[in-house]
């Protein structure tokens, strides 16, 4: 690889420190009786409000309808997941020192099976915690389930609910184009 290739990777990897700074995605609910709205912030290690209140809020909205609390300490991802990151960061720098296209192309490949994997474990989780509703809730209306959407806007009784990527998503994103970036253009990657 040439030295501008081996530049990139470095930044690239490098970049990921930013997605600790930043939440990876976020969860809007709208709904008459909070004209302010509420929201969550998933980050790489824990689970927020969007406003200070909003997380215990969102909690007790959820107890009525029969939904498990969000207790950030029991999602096990949340302690995994950081050192995902550092790992992505360590294997991207040492593509770029030992300059081969073979270790671009695992470094690559990590990325899209661990983003992979991700939304899926991301969508299990959303599934289990919209549809397991304890029987003895206060608020029962049978058939409905309150899964949020994965990606998007949904309707959830009179909450709106929109789920959208973040910062942190398009910082691994940004990482992903620029190893893609490297590996098509021929004439900035060496032998393998």
């Amino acid at each position: 690889m040439k030295k501008q290739s081996r530049i990139l990777l470095a930044i690239a990897s490098i970049s990921l420190i930013l997605v600790f700074f930043f939440p990876i995605w976020r969860i809007y609910l709208d709904a008459p009786q909070y004209p302010e709205g509420l929201g969550l912030n998933i980050w790489v290690n824990k689970v927020t409000g969007l406003n200070s209140n909003d997380l215990e809020t969102i909690n007790g909205l959820n107890h009525y309808i029969g939904m498990e609390k969000i207790l950030p300490d029991a999602i096990p991802e949340l302690s995994i997941m950081p050192w995902i990151i550092i790992a992505l960061i360590g294997w991207g720098l040492f593509a770029s020192i030992i300059n081969k296209k073979w270790a671009v192309y695992v470094w690559l490949c990590t990325f899209i099976i661990v983003g992979a994997v991700g939304l899926y474990d991301f969508y299990q989780w959303e599934y289990t915690y919209g549809h397991n509703l304890n029987p003895d809730a206060p608020i029962k209306i049978p058939g409905m389930s309150y899964q949020p959407p994965l990606i998007g806007q949904k309707q959830l009784l009179n909450i709106n609910a929109l789920s959208i990527p973040f910062v942190g998503t398009y910082v691994i994103l940004f990482s992903v184009l620029i190893s893609f970036f490297v590996l098509i253009k021929k004439k900035t990657v060496g032998k393998n």
